[in-house]
């Protein structure tokens, strides 16, 4: 009882060049828009679950070291993506939601959705940088109760030709927002790293997006989670958790070895608990990157058919 039951682990990118963290190859620093189209539209026709961006608005010096300078705009960027892409999930990885009114987020984001045919993923988080909190006016002591009910909001929001919603922090009713997402449900995923954005994501969200923990430590986390009455009534209803965990990719496939350290990875994510595996994958340009992604999937997909024909 409270055992997970066991699903395929889908794979998932962590889009290169859009972001700049310390560690990141030359070749990103350099790249832009035709990297992007590149490495997109690969990633769409060899079947990954989805792409992303994150999302900051300005990083103070003092932390460049730590956080990195260049974040592309979550919502330009992945437009952009849609465009060029047909099946392609668009994540938000993540959007810090208590910078914005979820009704604002609903219209622009409720717009991609449209534009898309129905591929957003919606992955917010509480924000940590209050440097940047106070650049936007935006009260950093506070985001966590704004945090909890802007979820909520956006829910009731999203897809919604007349939303309503009445809160604490925030209160609408009477407006038409035209175009809104296309999906009934756009998923939402929460970012985060504590017990506390894990029971968020359990009560008010489709998936959560952990990061800086090691797997045994999301391992413990999920173990209780799944004692709880809340993730138990989401089994009975039949709406499973996503869980996306972060995979670190070696800069070279090409040797057995490397591809086997990588099998073991993506297998002992998905033994902690992942439903989705979000590959950081290192490459040394944007056509390696793309020979990488080739070589992963069919590694994953001969798995896959090798593990099928053993069950039959």
């Amino acid at each position: 009882m409270g055992e997970p039951r066991e699903r395929p682990l889908r794979l998932g990118l962590v889009t290169p060049v859009v972001s700049l963290l310390p560690g990141t190859p030359e070749w990103e620093e350099s790249a832009g828009a035709s990297e992007l189209a590149t490495i997109a539209r690969a990633a769409d026709e060899l079947g990954y679950e989805h792409v992303t961006c994150s999302e900051h608005v300005g990083v103070p010096r003092a932390d460049l070291a730590v956080r990195g300078a260049r974040f592309y705009d979550p919502l330009a960027t992945l437009s952009y993506v849609a465009a060029l892409t047909a099946r392609i999930k668009l994540l938000t990885h993540v959007v810090v939601l208590p910078y914005h009114h979820p009704l604002a987020i609903a219209k622009r984001y409720g717009t991609l959705d449209r534009l898309s045919g129905g591929r957003l993923v919606l992955g917010v988080g509480v924000g940590s940088l209050r440097a940047e909190f106070e650049l936007l006016g935006a009260d950093f002591d506070a985001r966590g109760p704004r945090y909890e009910e802007a979820l909520v909001a956006l829910a009731a929001a999203l897809g919604k030709r007349e939303p309503a919603f009445r809160g604490e922090h925030f209160s609408f009713e009477g407006f038409v927002i035209d175009p809104c997402a296309v999906q009934e449900r756009v998923p939402i995923w929460l970012g985060g790293r504590t017990p506390r954005s894990l029971r968020r994501a359990v009560s008010l969200a489709q998936g959560w997006v952990p990061f800086g923990l090691t797997l045994e430590e999301i391992r413990a986390l999920l173990a209780r989670a799944r004692e709880t009455a809340e993730w138990k009534e989401r089994e009975e209803r039949g709406e499973p958790l996503e869980i996306a965990l972060a995979v670190e990719c070696a800069d070279d496939l090409s040797s057995a070895t490397s591809v086997a350290a990588l099998v073991d990875r993506l297998e002992r994510t998905r033994e902690a608990g992942a439903t989705i595996a979000s590959l950081t994958v290192r490459a040394r340009s944007a056509e390696h990157y793309v020979d990488q992604i080739a070589h992963i999937m069919a590694k994953a997909k001969a798995k896959a058919k090798a593990k099928a024909s053993a069950t039959r």
